[in-house]
């Protein structure tokens, strides 16, 4: 089954009472899918039909994102995990394995210390909340917010996104390493919805504005994997070092890989949720 969102497998819905936009398909143990900052459910297209053959997918998108309402209101990263949350109990997808990329990962970490019940493994691809705390991130990424370069150039994806040029031209350095290794249907998911976002200067402040994740790590007591592009020109390896120490969580360097992971590199992210699996069954029998 292929639905009509070009998201292999899964068909949309738009979730009571979180509001959020959905993708679900699959059958099995429920995997939930968080895109990062100004992305969306599409940007997990080379992930999720491998995954909807053996776990129920959830790939949602954050308010102000793609087909989901903005909060309404300021929030921090503590209100787009609650929304995660509500959407994740509303399909009645708990306890998830939930895997967060960038921003996503952010949220996820706060999903799993506010609602650690609805959490059964965490996989943090390149979380953001360390590295952009700093001045200099912040004046970026607010930057990025305003003058919205990919979604100036998100009508040219259509007919482009099959060639090398273009994709070397729009991701490299900043956010691949090889845009070789990045398919032209994940390059079209990437800017899917792009010019859609309607609450993207709210979630970026959300991110900034975060207190310390780190503070938060030692409250999250589910199993965890971090997984980090070896060459990511937007977060720096340290974090990734942090972020698995705090957690006592194993970290997996993909060699030649950038920001973007999850298009650069899908077999990785999807080895890496066999493996959380494979580690959420050994934790949840010694206990």
């Amino acid at each position: 089954m292929t639905s009509t969102t070009g998201l292999p497998g899964l068909n949309q819905d738009f979730i009571a009472p979180a509001g959020l936009r959905a993708f679900t398909g699959g059958d099995g143990p429920p995997v939930v899918l968080v895109h990062g900052l100004a992305g969306a459910a599409a940007n997990w297209v080379d992930v999720v039909e491998a995954l909807a053959a053996r776990h129920r997918v959830v790939a949602l998108e954050l308010p102000g994102h793609g087909g989901s309402p903005p909060l309404g209101r300021p929030a921090g990263v503590a209100g787009f995990a609650d929304a995660v949350a509500t959407a994740i109990e509303a399909v009645g997808a708990a306890p998830a394995l939930v895997a967060g990329h960038s921003f996503g990962g952010q949220v996820a970490v706060r999903l799993a210390q506010r609602h650690p019940a609805l959490v059964r493994a965490l996989l943090l691809v390149a979380p953001s909340g360390i590295a952009t705390r700093s001045r200099g991130a912040r004046v970026a990424v607010l930057a990025s917010t305003v003058v919205r370069p990919g979604a100036r150039v998100a009508p040219l994806a259509p007919r482009l996104a099959d060639r090398l040029w273009f994709r070397r031209t729009v991701f490299r350095p900043w956010y691949v390493a090889d845009a070789s290794s990045v398919s032209g249907r994940a390059t079209r998911g990437l800017f899917a919805e792009l010019p859609a976002h309607t609450g993207l200067r709210g979630a970026a402040r959300a991110m900034l504005d975060d207190d310390d994740p780190r503070t938060a790590l030692r409250d999250v007591g589910a199993p965890a994997l971090v997984l980090w592009g070896a060459r990511d020109g937007q977060l720096p390896l340290d974090d990734a070092f942090e972020y698995a120490r705090r957690l006592g969580a194993p970290i997996r360097l993909v060699a030649d890989c950038g920001h973007l992971l999850i298009a650069e590199r899908p077999d990785a992210v999807l080895d890496a949720v066999e493996a959380l699996e494979q580690a959420q069954t050994r934790f949840s029998t010694s206990r």
